[in-house]
């Protein structure tokens, strides 16, 4: 007669979304829900920055009207704050699925490969996912304490978006850090782009050319976006 161990009495117990997190599959799946989540969240920022070269005025408006979404029916920064709860769980879920898969990777091969491994399949963008993934939480870090929150930028000025941007990029150090870390988003969301699919069970070789097409103008259409930013301030066309 079949025996029921403690630890699959404990698993039925909890509810079906964490039974299902706790497994290899939901843990992808995970990872590709937030990845979208964030990827959108890239995308419209990055769009929205573009305002930078109409001007000061508009790229403040842009900043102030943020704030002001949802106003009667929410409160000041109401709508604003909502993002902002999604944006952080969603970060939250997906580094903790990513560890969480790299461990159950480790115990499935506790041994390590004997001889240097040859990558065919696997892109540099895949087998630097890691290091990109912890480049850019740190530069997440980075940019809120710049121009958010100010701490970083010693030239600071509360709304003035556009003063921020170019006082901070007009530092050369800190031009560069910015392109650094846009490259390693760029490498990070090349490989989420791709993979996220199969995450989700799109799979099909037909799709692959689509979804390789997808994750490369995607992650090149980011990076020249955020790149722009301090290349033009550091060359005085935004000044």
């Amino acid at each position: 007669m079949a025996t029921t161990t403690p630890a699959r009495v404990a698993a039925r117990a909890l509810p079906w979304p964490l039974v299902f997190y706790r497994s290899a599959v939901g843990k992808k799946w995970v990872m590709a829900v937030t990845g979208i989540v964030l990827l959108g969240y890239v995308l419209l920022h990055m769009l929205g920055n573009l305002k930078l070269y109409l001007g000061a005025e508009e790229i403040n408006r842009y900043a102030e009207g943020l704030r002001t979404v949802g106003e009667p029916f929410l409160p000041h920064t109401g709508a604003l704050w909502i993002v902002r709860v999604l944006l952080i769980g969603s970060f939250a879920l997906h580094i903790h699925a990513a560890y969480s898969l790299t461990r159950m990777n480790r115990r499935a091969r506790p041994v390590p490969y004997q001889s240097p491994r040859h990558y065919i399949a696997a892109t540099y963008a895949a087998r630097t996912m890691r290091w990109s993934g912890v480049i850019v939480g740190l530069y997440v870090l980075y940019h809120l304490a710049d121009l958010t929150w100010g701490w970083a930028n010693p030239d600071f000025k509360k709304g003035d978006v556009y003063h921020n941007v170019v006082a901070s990029f007009q530092q050369w150090p800190v031009a560069l850090l910015y392109i650094v870390a846009n490259v390693a988003l760029g490498l990070h969301i090349y490989h989420g782009a791709w993979s996220l699919f199969q995450s989700l069970g799109v799979n099909n070789p037909r799709f692959n050319p689509a979804r390789r097409w997808f994750a490369t103008a995607f992650a090149a259409a980011i990076v020249a976006g955020n790149v722009s930013f301090p290349v033009m301030v550091l060359a005085g066309v935004v000044s």
